[in-house]
Formats: C-alpha cells, sequence, structure tokens
C-alpha cells in the first residue's frame, strides 16, 4: 500500500516547511513539495493533514515492558505493557528493561515480549541484564547476548548510586561496559550501558573513574533518572562537558517531587542554560516501572507506577511551558535516541528511513495519528490495532 501524507508541516526533528510525504511499505519513499494524486489512483490512501505537524515517531530507550518494581513485596510488582499504552503515547520503537528484580522477572520473558511487539507492529528492542553486576545473561556472556540475540543492543539497566543497587567496585564497573562495548563492536550494534542512578552521594563517580581509568569513550554511557536531585543533574551538566550523554526521566509525580528533584521539562531548561548541547540529552519515560518512595532510611512509604504517556508530553510542557524550540525539545526522543542506540533508520524524517510518524494537532500539540512502519495504529486520537490479548 501506498500512502501520501499531505500538507503537513514538517518538522525532521529540524523544520522543513510544509510538504507532502510519500510511504511505500514501511518506507519514506519521498518528500515533495506538492504531489497530485488522480482521483482515480484507488491503489493510494491520501491523509490530509491540514493543520497538523508531522515528526518522527517517538524511540522510548526505556520502558519495563514486563513490568517492574516489587520493592514492597510482591503485589507491588507492576503488571505487564499492552501495545496500544505505548502507541498511543506516539512510541514506535521502544527498548525493555529489567530493573530491581532480575530473578521472577528474566530475561528470557522480556525478550519474548520484545518479539511479540515486534509482530505486532513496532520495533523493539531490549538491554540484558538487570539492576546487578555481575550480569546475568541469555547466553555465556554479555558479548554472547549481543552477537547472537538480535533483539539484544545493550547492557541495562545496571543500578549505581542507590542503596538498591549490588554495591560492585568501579573495577566489576568498568569491566562490563568494556565487554559491552567490544560485544556491540563485533555485533554492529551500540553496545550502549543503560545506567540507573539514584540519590546516592557517589552521584557519577564511576562514570569518571572509567573515562580516567580506562580508553572507553563517555558514550559508551547512557546515565538515566539524571534530574533525581540537582546534585545529580548538576554531576550531569560536567558529564555532559566532556563529552557523555544525560537521559532525563519523564516520569514523575509533579505534586509530590522530592527537594531538589526537577520535571524532566524543568530538567532540559537547566542543562540548556548550562551550556549542554541538545545533542546530548534525551528523555525516557522509565514507563511501566514502579514509582517507589524510600524515607531517609531507605524505607519504603509510598509507590506508584511510571506511563509511557510521560514521554511526549514532558515534550510538551518543554514548548508550551519552558519556552524551548519544538525542533530541540523532540530530538529527545527523536534523533538523538537514535544517535545513542545507532538505529540508522530511526529519529528522522528522511527518504528511506522507517515510516515512523506521528501527527500532532498545531494549536495544542497534542498526538492524533500514529504510523508505525508504514501501518496506522492510531487515528483520530482513536487506536486502530490493539495488542492480540487487548
Amino acid at each position: 500500500m501506498i500512502k501520501i501524507i499531505k500538507n503537513a508541516e514538517i518538522y525532521s526533528p529540524e523544520f522543513l516547511g510544509k510538504k507532502d510525504i510519500v510511504i511505500v511499505g514501511d518506507k519514506i519513499e519521498g518528500i515533495y513539495e506538492y504531489i497530485k494524486v488522480p482521483e482515480d489512483f484507488l491503489s493510494v490512501e491520501v491523509i490530509d493533514a491540514e493543520g497538523k505537524i508531522l515528526v518522527p515517531g517517538f524511540i522510548d530507550a526505556h520502558v519495563h515492558l514486563i513490568g517492574g518494581g516489587g520493592e514492597g513485596g510482591y503485589k507491588t510488582r507492576t503488571p505487564e505493557l499492552p501495545l496500544s499504552k505505548i502507541t498511543k503515547a506516539g512510541i514506535t520503537t521502544v527498548v525493555g528493561v529489567l530493573g530491581t528484580d532480575g530473578v521472577c522477572r528474566n530475561m528470557r520473558s522480556l525478550l519474548a515480549k520484545v518479539k511479540a511487539l515486534k509482530e505486532e507492529g513496532i520495533t523493539a528492542y531490549c538491554y540484558t541484564g538487570s539492576y546487578d553486576i555481575p550480569v546475568k545473561t541469555m547466553t555465556d556472556s554479555i558479548k554472547g547476548d549481543l552477537l547472537l540475540v538480535e533483539e539484544v543492543i545493550g547492557v541495562g539497566e545496571l543500578a549505581l548510586s542507590d542503596h538498591r543497587s549490588s554495591q560492585a567496585t568501579v573495577e566489576q564497573f568498568i569491566n562490563t561496559v568494556a565487554q559491552t562495548r567490544v560485544g556491540g563492536l563485533l555485533s554492529g550494534k551500540a553496545g550502549i550501558v543503560n545506567v540507573h542512578f539514584g540519590g546516592g552521594a557517589r552521584k557519577l563517580e564511576y562514570l569518571f573513574k572509567m573515562i580516567e581509568q580506562s580508553e572507553i569513550p563517555p558514550t559508551q554511557i547512557s546515565p538515566t533518572h539524571m534530574s533525581r536531585t540537582k546534585e545529580l543533574l548538576e554531576a550531569g551538566v560536567e558529564w555532559a562537558k566532556v563529552g557523555g550523554f544525560v537521559d532525563l526521566t519523564t516520569s514523575s509525580d509533579p505534586d509530590h517531587l522530592e527537594e531538589g528533584e526537577l520535571l524532566a521539562s524543568q530538567g532540559l531548561k537547566y542543562l540548556l542554560n548550562k551550556g549542554v548541547s541538545i545533542d546530548n540529552i534525551t528523555f525516557t519515560s522509565d514507563g511501566n516501572g514502579s514509582m517507589p518512595m524510600f524515607d531517609e532510611e531507605g524505607k519504603l512509604i509510598g509507590l506508584g507506577i511510571c506511563s509511557v504517556s510521560t514521554l511526549f508530553d514532558e515534550v510538551r510542557k518543554s514548548v508550551l511551558i519552558e519556552e524551548i524550540s519544538l525542533e530541540d525539545a523532540l530530538k529527545t526522543i527523536t534523533s538523538n535516541p537514535a544517535k545513542v542506540l545507532k538505529l540508522k533508520d530511526k529519529g528522522r524524517i528522511e527518504v528511506n528511513k522507517d515510516a515512523d510518524i506521528v501527527l500532532l494537532d498545531k494549536e495544542d500539540l497534542k498526538i492524533d495519528t500514529v504510523i508505525a512502519l508504514g501501518k496506522k495504529m492510531v487515528e483520530n486520537k482513536n487506536v486502530l490495532i490493539k495488542g492480540t490479548f487487548e
């Protein structure tokens, strides 16, 4: 099927103007000033995007696809994430992670969920491992998982500076990153290491020791939850100055922020004001993970659940409240994560890229239509394709 999207204002994420786009199969065939479609050309579906903004499908590189949490006991384990919640949030590419619990949830279950989402029509990957170092892998090694399992593109989410971490040594951490980097080189993948940071006093100490004590570049790490505290975010500024990426988590409770904690949109503004390049900043939702709240002694005192819908909500707030340009705000969930994860067919509206497209209402930037790999998943805010058991 051929689709033609007409009259859309296109952000690639850079602004391209008002143009028409042709989709053939699952790819963008061309971007044109104007296309006249004959009325009797029945094999073409025409989508009139007048009054709409067209942007790349969103990439969420940190989602608990089979659930997360459990820090308050078995009943606090969050449920599996259905397809429609992902697509309704404008997300067309997702990366699954395990979290605190790498026992009752395991990599084989996560991989099965990733494969199921691919069968249902979106692009899905995963990291191997959980909070723990050493990493529990599916094959005999990290390199083995990267080389032999198509969907594995890195390791994560490893936990540092957190009372729930495995309290690994810096040498163990550097060795884990080294294995992941070489596995990525051999497999042609990113070999990225996704690192969960808590509010501990060590902050990014292990990351700076890594670049001091090894030849591994800072771009091998994606440190997340970086707006958790003001001190952690300030450490992120220093990390970005040496070339590293800074990932801001969009899921939070705006009414119950910890002292010094910022929303992702506020964190983005802070980083930009500190001189951090927009190209070094990403957003992820931590979707479907739990939002545990602990007291000063580490005792669980409350629990929420993270939502993938916050990914674009915080981009909207970046534009509408923090007055950041739409081009820059979009980069955090499109071209930047595509660069970090080395997803060459994702993150931009360009010829021969995957036809992952989101149409936004121009007035309020609300999501209207979502196309994944050339197939309409959401139209006029209604879900067209649901998961198998929804």
